[in-house]
């Protein structure tokens, strides 16, 4: 327990803390634990366990107890040896993991947790001296009360720790922890009760009417909430990679092996009424009962010792960091004294708010929370470890691994858990844990650490679900088709109409790219230039709250531009099977000389072409879409039809109406209307019968002007598009239907199936 000298290190928060703290052993961290786990609850409610739910129930409650605990402790171990662990203990290792917003949420509660933890642990040593009640009466008159002991002996003991610090009660805890093991001997050496034949054990006997198990599990389970309790001392210990695993686990361990004995001596040694009545049953079975009050007295100071070292160690970690919102607050906390950076004030601030909480009793409502927040420190850590799995991190290279499996399962446990054992106070703790993340992010200048959290995750399951889409996309029908469409563009800024239709096409059923293009050639420049772009693109994509990937190209040429984008996979990991252009009638001469050929490249890459031709009309309130199907558009009319469908699923064309009209020369009606109907219903297309219209015997130049007649008033019009007669007319094809609002022109590549 030798101390080493103070160093001072940054924080990256403005401050300059000591960090080498006493340089203690792996024995404290054993201690502060062990001495935690065998607890009061140990003492006085574990017959009270047997009583109401037998031995096997009782062991069913120690083993859910550790299906939290055992996950957690490998959890804390992993984290712990990642990284250089400094003071704050399991706050430091979910700020570092989570960043200083979530952590600071959580570190908060759990402060208060340990802080209250406090009060509570000197309440039960208070009880422990209710035996004592009778002479306390006789000898003065006066009845005695649990605060009579609680208050002075958190005054006594906070003065103590004030005073000479952690290093004299890590000492203390080694005197309490050899009381406490003696005070164990004595109970497993006792004889039964008088009265008492055990017999053979019978492992499922309890009382008539007992209490439910989550009932008994919830009253219990505070005696599995300390084999975290010795991380509190992370900045006091020479080598906190190696002492928090090995005295974290080790005391985990013990703990399970002493309560499952305990078990076996309670059951054995009286009867199911008389454990569920007297909570001072071990003091029966010991031959020397007062050795038991002395073991609960000791382990209730013990807990007492480790929840007061612990506590204000994470507070000072959180002003350190900042997590309140008023400066001065922080700095105080922050600083330390002597050079072990003792938190001074912290501790006068730990000791107040538990002597505040013995003054106000109720401590059975107060330690329902107090589980509660313990539940959601836990579920914090084991799911920190399994994101740390399950984001393949390169920088997550600790040297103590645990199982992905094995942290997911020790979270849904807690969570679980919260919610089987109170409800209400599960819900109220969510809130306030809401209210705390809130109140961190606005002393941290508004900073949201969510995004951050699960930056790693989603790349590494993009990653997955691009590689199984890979090998799973030849294998996918027609019938499955959703639109991956890209387009490449020089006037992003300047033409909305575009990024709309793409945003309209690509928001529930689809993939959006927009490249944006920057000529020239890749050099210093330009690739300033295009990190520019990329910022304006993704302002805008905020802005207009856009679904689409927009990103940035250098390229020479429009086509160059396209060849290398086409070439590449989609955002989503299949490959874009659609090519959106777009011009405006008065463009100039030259783009749309341009255009035909490179919607003929598209074409022969075998996408389907997307043109349109947008208007100073800007798809007007968007409540007509009107859909042309006509001669040469067999492989056209499924992709018309499903996009005009896909149109009409966003919002902003909500309440829109699709009309779909089938003109052609020498059309047999009856079997179009047929065909219609069945590709519209059993395709589960909405379009009612009367926006279905059929006219035959119309063909070039007068279906032109009846499209112009029809859909004049129309906010979006689709077409078929002939390839090979854009490429050989360019001028009357771009030019069709002038009179038009918004038009766009499909050709199919691929053949879709509408089912």
């Amino acid at each position: 327990m030798s101390e080493t000298p103070a160093s001072e290190t940054p924080t990256g928060t403005g401050h300059v803390v000591a960090h080498s703290g006493h340089g203690f052993s792996t024995l404290p961290v054993f201690l502060a634990a062990i001495s935690t786990i065998l607890g009061a609850i140990m003492f006085l409610r574990f017959g009270y366990a047997v009583g109401h739910l037998g031995v096997v129930g009782a062991f069913g409650v120690i083993l859910l107890g550790h299906m939290v605990t055992v996950p957690t402790a490998l959890a804390v171990s992993e984290l712990a040896t990642n990284r250089k662990v400094e003071g704050g203990g399991e706050y430091y290792i979910i700020s570092r993991s989570f960043g200083t917003v979530i952590g600071g949420a959580i570190g908060i509660s759990l402060y208060l947790s340990q802080a209250v933890s406090v009060a509570f642990y000197m309440i039960a040593f208070a009880e422990a001296l209710r035996p004592l009640a009778p002479m306390l009466e006789s000898a003065f008159g006066i009845a005695y009360d649990a605060r009579m002991a609680s208050i002075p002996g958190i005054l006594i003991l906070g003065a103590v720790i004030l005073k000479k610090g952690a290093d004299l009660g890590v000492k203390a805890l080694v005197v309490v922890f050899a009381l406490l093991t003696i005070s164990l001997i004595s109970f497993f050496i006792g004889s039964p009760v008088a009265g008492h034949d055990p017999g053979g054990l019978d492992v499922m006997a309890r009382v008539a009417d007992a209490d439910a198990f989550f009932v008994v599990f919830a009253i219990v389970f505070p005696a599995f909430t300390g084999m975290t309790a010795g991380v509190g001392l992370s900045g006091d210990l020479a080598n906190p990679g190696r002492s928090i695993p090995l005295g974290t686990m080790l005391a985990t361990g013990v703990g399970l092996l002493v309560y499952a004995a305990v078990v076996i001596k309670l059951a054995a040694s009286a009867t199911p009424d008389l454990l569920a009545e007297d909570q001072h049953v071990m003091s029966q079975i010991a031959p020397w009962a007062p050795l038991i009050l002395v073991g609960l007295a000791c382990a209730t100071v013990s807990s007492a010792i480790g929840s007061i070292l612990v506590a204000p160690r994470t507070l000072q970690a959180l002003a350190n960091d900042r997590c309140f919102p008023i400066p001065r607050m922080n700095k105080m906390l922050a600083e330390g004294r002597g050079p072990a950076n003792e938190p001074f004030r912290a501790t006068l601030l730990t000791i107040a708010l538990a002597v505040v909480m013995a003054a106000l009793g109720g401590i059975d409502v107060v330690a329902k929370v107090v589980s509660m927040f313990f539940m959601v420190t836990y579920g914090a850590l084991c799911t920190i470890s399994f994101l740390e799995h399950f984001a393949a991190n390169p920088s997550y290279r600790p040297s103590f691994r645990s199982r992905w499996y094995v942290s997911l399962f020790g979270a849904g446990m807690c969570f679980f858990l919260m919610f089987q054992m109170a409800p209400i106070y599960a819900a109220l703790s969510l809130v306030s844990m809401l209210g705390l993340y809130r109140l961190v992010r606005r002393s941290q200048g508004g900073r949201d650490d969510l995004a951050a959290i699960f930056q790693g995750v989603m790349t590494q399951a993009t990653r997955y679900m691009q590689l199984r889409i890979q090998r799973e996309r030849h294998s996918l029908s027609s019938s499955h088709w959703r639109p991956s469409i890209v387009t490449v563009g020089e006037r992003t800024f300047s033409r909305r109409a575009p990024r709309a239709l793409l945003g309209w096409l690509c928001h529930r059923h689809g993939f959006g790219t927009y490249m944006h293009l920057i000529r020239g050639y890749l050099d210093k420049a330009h690739i300033a230039e295009r990190s520019l772009v990329r910022d304006r693109l993704v302002a805008l994509s905020e802005r207009h709250h856009s679904g689409l990937f927009l990103d940035a190209i250098v390229s020479p040429s429009m086509r160059t531009a396209l060849a290398q984008t086409l070439q590449l996979p989609g955002v989503s990991g299949m490959d874009n099977n659609s090519v959106l252009f777009e011009y405006m009638a008065d463009d100039d001469p030259d783009s749309l000389q341009k255009l035909p050929e490179l919607v003929a490249f598209a074409d022969a890459a075998d996408k389907n072409v997307l043109l349109l031709r947008s208007s100073e009309n800007n798809f007007g309130d968007r409540s007509e879409l009107h859909v042309w199907i006509g001669r040469g558009d067999e492989r056209n009319a499924n992709l018309m039809v499903l996009l005009g469908y896909i149109i009409l699923g966003h919002p902003d064309w909500h309440p829109a109406q699709l009309r779909v009209f089938v003109a052609a020369p020498d059309m047999d009606v009856e079997q179009q209307r047929r065909r219609m109907r069945e590709l519209i219903s059993s395709g589960r297309i909405p379009v009612s019968e009367k926006n279905l219209r059929f006219i035959p015997g119309v063909d070039g130049d007068e279906r032109e002007l009846l499209i112009a007649e029809l859909s004049a008033d129309a906010d979006l019009v689709v077409l078929g598009l002939d390839v090979d007669a854009l490429r050989e007319q360019p001028t009357e094809v771009l030019a069709r239907c002038g009179g038009l609002n918004d038009v766009l022109m499909v050709a199919a590549k691929e053949q879709i199936l509408i089912e």
